[in-house]
């Protein structure tokens, strides 16, 4: 019997196996983490390896709840932002629910709206969970908190859920946040990923209802978030002030990135952190596979419905200058 089953969503930060193909290191602008991350001194006893992690990660959302000044109960955790999303979704949408997103954005979204059967509307009215990442991926742009405001509150008009992606909140402005907003009818997802480039430690953490927040730590998998991570994040989270930093950092080489890509005649969407989705006035898979050639990697962003753009992360300068020095050879 034929199902429409969907497929699965392609993502960048494909570095990792581009070296194990090639045998050669590359430089991966496909993967959107921090360049400047500050620095976490964590140790880990390896005998807490012989041990399960505590599934109610008691310890991770005390901490997490005093970080955020929020109650440990309305904090759920996972592996990684990706199966927060997963189980929100496997708890709020079914066949007979609708759900609402903007375009172009993360897949995961859309992906795990479908798995559960729920359907697309292009009517935010209409939605029962509305999906909002800020700042957007891939296009850089940060709603202001009275965006994010006004349209919870258009939902809560029709009893809508909102959720909010700030995964990259951290390197764009954090006083847009709207982690700090107690109502029942807003989720907001937070990651550890992108902020202190730890892509490997896969960690993620959400705020909402305690009772939306208890069918969301039902539905992961148990000890889902391993020791070592768990053990990163306890000590990261005492480090976000420490971003300020990097906010600057980042901040000065995007301008520099802007102004070396315009002079190559490549456009870029106005952003806020650390990537840039540049329209490349030709067809992105052909460019990808010219710079992959030359062992640097950026992220195809055809996938998002803009087959002649490509996201390119901001890293250090020396790393931007072999980049726009790449592309001016591919270019021409």
């Amino acid at each position: 019997m034929a199902v429409d089953f969907p497929k699965r969503v392609v993502h960048g930060g494909s570095g990792k196996r581009q070296q194990e193909i090639t045998c050669k290191n590359v430089l991966d602008f496909s993967a959107s983490v921090n360049p400047y991350p500050p620095s976490v001194d964590w140790h880990v006893d390896p005998t807490i390896l012989t041990l399960y992690p505590d599934d109610s990660y008691h310890s991770l959302k005390e901490r997490i709840a005093s970080v955020f000044s929020r109650e440990p109960g309305e904090i759920c955790v996972g592996n990684g932002s990706i199966e927060i999303i997963r189980a929100f979704c496997s708890v709020t949408l079914s066949k007979f629910r609708q759900y609402h997103l903007e375009s172009p954005t993360f897949g995961e979204y859309d992906l795990s709206a479908r798995l559960t059967g729920a359907r697309c509307t292009q009517d935010p009215a209409a939605a029962d969970v509305r999906f909002i990442c800020n700042p957007n991926n891939p296009t850089g742009v940060l709603r202001e908190k009275s965006a994010i405001l006004s349209c919870l509150k258009e939902g809560k008009n029709h009893g809508g859920l909102l959720f909010c992606d700030e995964a990259f909140i951290g390197l764009a402005d954090p006083e847009q946040s709207v982690a700090g907003i107690r109502d029942p009818n807003l989720f907001v997802l937070h990651s550890l990923t992108k902020t202190f480039s730890v892509p490997g430690l896969r960690i993620g953490f959400g705020f909402g209802d305690p009772a939306l927040v208890e069918k969301i730590e039902t539905a992961r998998c148990p000890w889902s978030v391993n020791a070592y991570a768990e053990a990163f994040a306890l000590q990261a989270l005492l480090h976000l002030d420490d971003l300020a930093q990097s906010r600057t950092a980042i901040a000065r080489e995007r301008e520099h990135l802007i102004a070396g890509l315009g002079n190559l005649g490549l456009t870029c969407h106005p952003s806020v952190v650390n990537y840039l989705l540049v329209e490349c006035g030709r067809l992105a898979p052909d460019l990808c596979e010219a710079l992959a050639r030359k062992k640097i990697l950026v992220r195809d962003c055809t996938s998002f419905g803009l087959p002649t753009s490509i996201r390119i992360a901001v890293r250090t300068r020396d790393e931007n200058s072999q980049l726009l020095e790449a592309l001016a050879s591919c270019v021409r």
